[in-house]
């Protein structure tokens, strides 16, 4: 059923239009869990008394050892290191980590379950994922996930959930307690010395190792370069990412079978065609259909939503985003992270260039399901100078923050960092990566990944993509004043 325009002028009204910061580098609604490009004066009489203030934790203090640079009163401890930690079976944790989420485990531990976004052949990569028997979809590729033990002692522990997949890039945690690992890679067998195609998501399952034997892809997902996925627990729906340009790439939703059940293993029962994958057309307030999502230039634009069916979603002969022709679909650059709060998902396009009608630094879209309609959250404009410690640009992967607000990994050019923002739109920096993969005339910081909370809030876990560190930071937490 189309959203009518009537429907989306009442929907508009509700959702209401924010209020954007000043500065000289994007700008920010005052709604929850909005995202700020830097600390700056906004036109609010709150957040300008809260610039009185002052929020975060202060400024970051650079680390003697070159790991990462934290507040007074926080620290970090390395929980796994490519190439120097190992996995029960002793081989060496691999490399590349990206996407992560937590659980509880059994006895008072933290599981955590690990990308890592390896692409192509094995031999491509010194610390690929092991092939451990049972867990290995295909054996040409290098990728995979690991679940990582935290235990109460502080011991850890490490071994493969799923192994033979690709570029595992993002992802997302189940209401059920199971990760879904995403592909960002669509390469077919014969392809890159791939024995199987690619592009798929498939389950894994932190508790139960034996729910991991025999990979099964999630076929009815789509076959497609995939960052992110979320699921509806009220509703049902899947919601997907896709970072492929050339055209710009797509999200998606996907609607489960009639009386269909989720749970723990549950998606291995459906047919490869099971459900309906759509892709999004937008259109503003006045009716006009909306071709890339970067068209959006104010904090609180509000597209409505209709869903378009893809015709081929295993894209046997056209890559799924190339079956659209212009007019029939909204596009947007580097869809990256996602992440369901507030009762729908939060979105990322991490940058925009000159594939795109208007270039930025990063969006954060909300979609509200009941509603059917996109919001602009956060806006940044282009970065002038990536190198500058103290901007921010390049939103990735993002999670809610049980002390308000949000937490983003960056993910740009020059400095890196793990970045809050209140909801009234002050941000603040909680970490910057101090490890210098480059040399001291030309140095070079990877990006952080896998940003998430432990289940007490207490932990707050993140990667260095390059060469592959996850860290768990401490330290007196506070809750951010709305």
């Amino acid at each position: 059923m189309s959203l009518t325009r009537r429907d989306f002028a009442r929907n508009s009204a509700i959702t209401g239009a924010g209020v954007a910061l000043a500065g000289s580098v994007g700008a920010l609604a005052t709604a929850p869990n909005a995202l700020a490009s830097y600390d700056t004066e906004s036109s609010t009489e709150e957040a300008s008394a809260e610039a009185g203030r002052g929020v975060g934790y202060g400024p970051l203090v650079s680390d003697p050892k070159g790991i990462l640079a934290l507040p007074a009163g926080f620290e970090y401890r390395v929980i796994t290191y490519s190439g120097r930690t190992k996995l029960e079976s002793g081989e060496f944790t691999p490399s590349n980590h990206d996407g992560t989420a937590t659980f509880d485990g059994p006895r008072g531990t933290t599981l955590l379950v690990n990308n890592h976004e390896l692409k192509g052949p094995r031999a491509n990569w010194k610390y690929p994922v092991p092939l451990t028997e049972g867990l290995v979809y295909d054996p040409a590729a290098a990728g995979g996930c690991t679940v990582v033990e935290v235990r109460p002692d502080r011991r850890v522990a490490e071994w493969v959930g799923i192994a033979g997949t690709s570029t595992n890039c993002a992802g997302g945690r189940t209401p059920w307690g199971t990760w879904l690992t995403c592909e960002e890679n669509s390469d077919k067998a014969g392809v890159n010395g791939m024995t199987k195609d690619h592009g798929y998501v498939f389950e894994v399952d932190p508790v139960d190792r034996r729910a991991n034997r025999s990979p099964k892809p999630l076929k009815f997902f789509g076959r497609y370069d995939h960052e992110a996925v979320v699921i509806d627990p009220r509703r049902g729906h899947a919601y997907l990412t896709e970072d492929a340009a050339g055209p710009n790439g797509l999200f998606f939703r996907w609607t489960p079978p009639k009386g269909f059940e989720y749970g723990p293993g549950k998606f291995r029962e459906l047919a490869d065609d099971a459900g309906v994958l759509q892709a999004p057309k937008c259109f503003d307030s006045g009716g006009k259909f909306v071709d890339d999502l970067s068209r959006a230039t104010k904090i609180g634009t509000v597209y409505g939503v209709d869903w378009v069916d893809v015709p081929d979603r295993d894209a046997r002969t056209t890559p799924v985003r190339k079956q659209f022709g212009d007019g029939e679909v909204t596009r947007a650059r580097k869809l990256e992270g996602m992440w369901w709060g507030d009762g729908g998902a939060y979105i990322v396009s991490s940058y925009a260039r000159q594939e795109s009608p208007v270039q930025h630094d990063g969006q954060v879209w909300f979609y509200d399901p009941k509603r059917r309609t996109l919001t602009l959250k956060v806006l940044l404009g282009v970065n002038p100078d990536p190198a500058e410690d103290g901007a921010f640009d390049g939103p990735d992967n993002i999670t809610v923050s049980p002390y308000g607000g949000l937490v983003i990994a960056e993910d740009g050019e020059g400095v890196q960092h793990l970045f809050g923002a209140t909801d009234s739109g002050r941000t603040y920096p909680i970490a910057r990566n101090e490890l210098n993969i480059g040399t001291a005339e030309e140095p070079e910081f990877s990006e952080f990944t896998g940003v998430t909370f432990s289940p007490d809030g207490r932990t707050l876990y993140a990667n260095i993509q390059t060469p592959g560190i996850m860290l768990a930071i401490t330290g007196p937490w506070k809750r951010q004043r709305r």
